[in-house]
């Protein structure tokens, strides 16, 4: 994997940079929908690359390694056969779920015991079985095997975790050393920064990160519940300390105003579930502000969901069909609404990079959150 980094805005951080990777290209600052199961929710394929015009698609080991298994992954060539996307794929290593699955595991220095969600079946990750289980899914990018702390979160916990994560982050190193890529294509590895809403933690692990000098450096365990303010100071004081020559992934961020402020800071990737799980429920991000398309006042508006976004989804259908099929329970309404929302986040990033290439980011940036927090 290759990064170029192509431009700076001179009034913020931001940053405008090309990811190259054996499956394609990415051009940063980029938004990677969520495909946790080997498919993005409601969304076909062909409208991921056509419509939503997605350059990466992610991945969950857990919920892989569940279902289907890795041995129908591996028989099937890797998940990049399997479900049929050939552009470049991310897999997170299951360090989340060692988060959201608190009640049902136990961490120790070897890895994290817990029972299958679906099943109940007694199971163990380790560090090095994290690398193994994603080299055999063979996402083009891998994450190293964290524990994601929860917030609030006391100091002493927090540096615990913070430290574990760091051993662990040097067996997930020497297992991915040690071992070659299952397909006929280049895997990296990505470290996570921890540390919670500390601020000495988070400099301690962004430079224990930096240190370990892979290709690229995520940041985990924010967007968990902490105020934004708090999210925003811990992005900029890691985005401080990471290598500016390589790719900064803040994990599980977030909303669309969030994204722009954080592209401020110095972030190239982020990813969350919002934009297709807010799409189920009605909610519609889009150019001039925020819709719930269950309201009454949308009933008898034909004009199309976005004519502004562009794409087929959003400019062939209107709000008032959109609403009817919501009020009909019809899957086709979460099928439109979340290839809508991916469009918006994709159009969204697209538009940051243009405008830090055009060197008006900022003046822009601050405009267009006041318009995208707006609901209409």
């Amino acid at each position: 994997m290759d990064f170029t980094l192509q431009h700076k805005d001179k009034a913020s951080s931001a940053r405008a940079g090309e990811i190259t990777t054996e499956h394609g290209k990415i051009q940063t600052p980029i938004f990677m929908p969520v495909g946790t199961a080997g498919t993005v929710k409601a969304v076909h394929q062909r409208e991921l690359e056509n419509d939503v015009q997605a350059q990466i698609i992610l991945g969950n080991t857990y919920h892989l390694f569940l279902r289907p298994g890795i041995e129908v992954i591996q028989k099937a060539g890797g998940l990049h056969k399997f479900n049929g996307w050939s552009k470049p794929m991310l897999t997170d290593s299951g360090g989340y779920q060692v988060y959201s699955l608190a009640e049902n595991r136990k961490i120790n220095e070897e890895g994290v015991a817990f029972r299958s969600h679906i099943s109940g079946e007694k199971l163990f990750f380790t560090p090095e079985y994290a690398i193994d289980v994603q080299r055999t899914i063979g996402a083009d990018i891998i994450m190293a095997f964290d524990e994601c702390t929860p917030y609030p979160c006391d100091y002493q916990y927090a540096k615990d975790s913070m430290e574990l994560t760091h051993r662990w982050l040097k067996r997930c190193c020497d297992r991915f050393d040690s071992t070659e890529p299952m397909y006929a294509y280049h895997q990296t590895l990505f470290p996570i920064v921890q540390g919670s809403t500390y601020k000495d933690l988070r400099v301690q692990s962004a430079e224990t990160i930096a240190s370990f000098e892979r290709e690229g450096n995520a940041i985990g365990g924010l967007s968990v519940g902490e105020p934004h303010e708090d999210m925003y100071e811990m992005t900029e004081l890691v985005c401080g300390i990471l290598p500016e020559d390589k790719p900064r992934y803040l994990m599980g961020v977030g909303t669309p105003e969030n994204i722009l402020e954080c592209i401020a800071l110095g972030v190239d990737m982020f990813d969350c579930v919002m934009p297709t799980r807010n799409a189920r429920n009605g909610m519609l991000f889009t150019t001039k502000g925020i819709i719930n398309i269950r309201n009454a006042k949308w009933e008898k508006d034909f004009n199309p969901i976005d004519e502004d976004l562009g794409g087929y989804v959003s400019t062939f259908y209107s709000k008032a069909y959109l609403r009817h099929l919501k009020q009909s329970n019809e899957y086709l309404a979460g099928m439109i609404a979340s290839v809508h929302n991916l469009t918006f986040y994709l159009w969204l990033v697209k538009q940051a990079r243009e405008h830090i290439i055009a060197g008006d980011f900022k003046s822009w940036k601050e405009s267009k959150v006041k318009q995208v927090i707006q609901r209409l």
